[in-house]
This record gives C-alpha cells, structure tokens and sequence, in this order.
C-alpha cells in the first residue's frame, strides 16, 4: 500500500470534546455513568435525523450518535435502541481487527501508520479504543488517541476512544453498538484496540474477526506477561520495533514465538497463528501484517468459520444483553433495595454465609416479579 503524505492535523476529526470522550455534556437528568448525547445549547436531534445523518456518512452525526449509545440515561437509551434498530439494515460488512499488548508496544504508532496507508488503498477506518477507564478517578487510560493526528486528519478516518467507566461489560455493549454505527456510516475497517492489561483482550476477541497481539522484544516477562494467556486468543503476533539495535532481538523473540505457536491450539479452526515482524516507525512489516489480515478473512470466508464466528458472536451479545437487564432489574427492585445493606452489613461481620444472603436477595426479587 502506498503511503499517504503527511496532512495538517484537524483536531476535530478526533470529536474529542467535554461530553463526548472526556465528560459530561450538562444535559439534565445525565447518569454519572455516561455521556450525555447532546452539548449544553445543541438542538436534539430526531430518530430520522440520526438516522438520516449516519448513513450518509456525516462525521459529526455520527459522534453524537455514538455518544447517544454510550449514555446510560434512561431516556438515551431508548432513543440510541431506536436508532440501532433502524440501521441494522443499512449496516455493510467491516473486516474487523482487535489490537491488544501491553503500554509501551506501540500499538498506538502501528494503528496509525496501518491506517494511513489502508485509507491511502481507498478504504474507510474506524478506530475505537476499548478504554477501561481508572476505577478511581474515573478518567481514560487510554488518553493517547490525540497521538494519531495524521490519522485524525484523514477524511476517511474517525476515531473515537470508548471509556467503559470500570465495567467490562459496558465495554462491549458500547463498542458493540460503535461498531455497528461505523459500518452503516460505510467504514469497511474498524481497528478495535484494548490496552492489554487484563480481561478487556477476551473482551476485544468477542467483538472482533481477526486477533492481534504486539509485542516489543527485550521489555521482559515482567511487563510481558499478559502474553501467557493472550497468546491462544490471537491470530497473529507481531514482534514491533524490529528495527535498527533491536532487529536482531526481534527476530530472536519470533523464533521463539514460532516454536510455542507450533504447540497451541490455534484461536481459529483451520488457521495457523502467524508470528510477524514489523516497524511502525519505519513502516516495515505493515503491508506484510495486512496481507496476513486479508488471507485469514479470505479463508475463513471460504470455510465458513467466518460467518460462524460473526453468529455465535451475536448470539453471545443478545445472552449478554439478557443478563444485563436482569442484573439492572435486580438492583432497581424496592424490596431488594430496602435489604440489601442489611444483608451486605451481616455477610461483612461473619454472621450469615454470602451464599445465604445471595439466595436470600434473589428470594425477595423473585416475590416481587
């Protein structure tokens, strides 16, 4: 793929404003947990509008409807259910690409310089980033979205960082539903990335078709080892920074990753879990990593592991969603409310076994219904 000229950099191309990536817009009756979908003195836009606007591609609609599917304000939602609802018909098919490693890999660095030159071959990127968000603080982790401003700047790219406000499951019902508003607004890529600290990459495997771990040669198993468990997850490794002093170490480090690949069960039925080497500083290894991207795509496609995977994901996502609102019910039942310090306080003083005060709990939910 050729590369693209560097471009002046449009900060509004990131859509990164209070309210949309960073807080609260001021709506009233906004929940803490979410952003709300409209600026303090913004018109509010109707179901057609939304609709109307995504499809035809318009950056801005489509932030603010992604914003609309992150709030979690009752009255958000069942306006962001509508708008869903309405394009799914219009949504095309994206190839869609998670990128995990630990801070520090440049997977920042590698999504830019991969998106730069697939938007260069005529193809429309999404990215969004499966943020975890401090539980203490509440802010973004992943605060380094504005890094890629000559992606940002591409007119066939959109980024948008997705916090999940400490829960997981938020994670994938929002960027589940981000997805969905990319391919109808006609993004055929969408580079789905996770900071790589923990149970966000089976997260990010669950919302994607194709796996990627990176990882640098030398940082030591200390910082590396996530790699343990995210390896039978990926479908490619990529050794990054295989370049100048480190080259050798990184071809070291693919030797070995080759021999361990040789012994684990792929992540995917009828593919072999590649281990590559790139630059993304340099740009070597890119074409070759998206080559490998397109050959998975093309094979699965072929056997039908694709198209399966694509369903049981969906399925999943339904379970999820059941399992959500149920959880959410249970936690809004009076009489589960009226109880459930009592029961929390006796559980912490050693008098009753959590078991019993679950059942307990579930008891009273259950006489309500």
């Amino acid at each position: 793929m050729p590369r693209r000229p560097d471009r002046p950099a449009d900060p509004s191309a990131l859509h990164v404003r209070p309210g949309v990536d960073g807080g609260h817009d001021g709506l009233p009756g906004q929940s803490s947990g979410g952003a709300a979908p409209e600026g303090r003195g913004r018109r509010i836009l109707s179901l057609q509008e939304y609709v109307d606007g995504v499809r035809a591609g318009d950056r801005v609609v489509l932030a603010r409807a992604i914003t609309l599917v992150e709030s979690n304000a009752p009255a958000h939602q069942a306006l962001a259910q509508d708008v869903l609802t309405a394009l799914l018909p219009h949504r095309g098919e994206a190839l869609r690409v998670g990128i995990t490693g630990v801070p520090g890999a440049g997977k920042s660095t590698l999504i830019e310089e991969l998106g730069t030159r697939l938007t260069a071959a005529g193809r429309k990127v999404a990215v969004t980033a499966v943020d975890p968000s401090s539980s203490v603080t509440g802010g973004s982790i992943l605060g380094d979205k504005t890094r890629m401003e000559k992606l940002a700047a591409d007119p066939n790219a959109f980024i948008r960082p997705s916090p999940a406000a400490g829960t997981l499951g938020g994670v994938a019902r929002k960027t589940r539903e981000a997805i969905v508003l990319f391919e109808a607004a006609g993004y055929d890529v969408v580079l789905v990335e996770t900071v790589g600290v923990g149970q966000s990459e089976v997260v990010v495997r669950s919302l994607t078709d194709f796996f990627l771990l990176v990882l640098i040669a030398g940082a030591g198993d200390e910082l590396q080892g996530i790699k343990k468990g995210v390896v039978e997850l990926a479908d490619a490794i990529l050794i990054n920074k295989a370049d100048g002093s480190g080259r050798q170490a990184a071809e070291n480090s693919r030797g070995e990753f080759e021999r361990v690949l040789h012994y684990l069960r792929p992540a995917t039925e009828g593919w072999t879990t590649q281990a590559l080497l790139a630059s993304a500083g340099t740009g070597e290894g890119i074409d070759e990593l998206w080559t490998t991207v397109e050959e998975f795509a093309a094979r699965t496609q072929t056997s039908g592991v694709f198209a399966a995977r694509r369903a049981d994901q969906e399925r999943a996502w339904m379970r999820s969603l059941v399992e959500e609102g149920l959880a959410a019910m249970f936690r809004e039942h009076p009489g589960v409310q009226e109880r459930v310090e009592e029961y929390e306080a006796k559980v912490a003083r050693g008098e009753l076994p959590a078991t019993a005060a679950a059942r307990a709990l579930l008891d009273l939910f259950r006489q309500g219904r």
